[in-house]
């Protein structure tokens, strides 16, 4: 099938889950998120390990994506408010249009917070990402406490961070 039919069906599934509201799937005990080791827009290699000890929220996400541009404003706001406490938002792009479309979204939207261009074993190490945006919540020992699928607001990330970031 062609790209084109690929990307509408991307659109659809991703709305549905906007009006949806957020799918937040608790899990009974923590994982270990998976390692991983990706380029940044400028091509410098960023690993999950660069962030060990801090509260992560790892946000699966695309340019494109209306749901995913929605929940930016709330990861900038939540970066400037809880870095000094231990947090870091990281956005994992699943574009296909290259890293010089990701540099300029990223530029233009003022994001103040890491981005790595996602790949396919990404997306399958983190449970094979059917929908966008996918996020994660990970403690400070690496841990993914919670996800979303679908556009969770910035008032539910911060329930779910500020626990976290209260933890040593």
């Amino acid at each position: 099938m062609s790209r084109n039919f690929y990307l509408t069906l991307s659109i659809a599934v991703a709305g549905i889950l906007w009006l949806a509201g957020p799918l937040q799937q608790a899990r009974a005990a923590t994982t270990a998120a998976p390692e991983w080791q990706l380029n940044d827009p400028d091509g410098k290699p960023v690993k999950l390990s660069d962030f060990k000890g801090k509260v992560v929220i790892l946000d699966f996400w695309a340019t494109w994506c209306p749901p995913c541009r929605a929940e930016i404003p709330g990861f900038i706001s939540l970066q400037k408010q809880y870095a000094a406490q231990g947090l870091t938002v990281v956005g994992v792009s699943l574009d296909t249009d290259g890293a010089s479309v990701v540099k300029a979204f990223v530029k233009k939207a003022g994001m103040n917070y890491p981005i790595v261009i996602g790949d396919e074993k990404i997306a399958s190490d983190y449970g094979g990402i059917t929908a966008i945006p996918t996020t994660f919540v990970l403690d400070r020992n690496g841990n993914i406490v919670t996800s979303h699928q679908g556009y969770a607001s910035q008032v539910v990330f911060e329930s779910e961070i500020r626990p976290l970031l209260e933890q040593k």
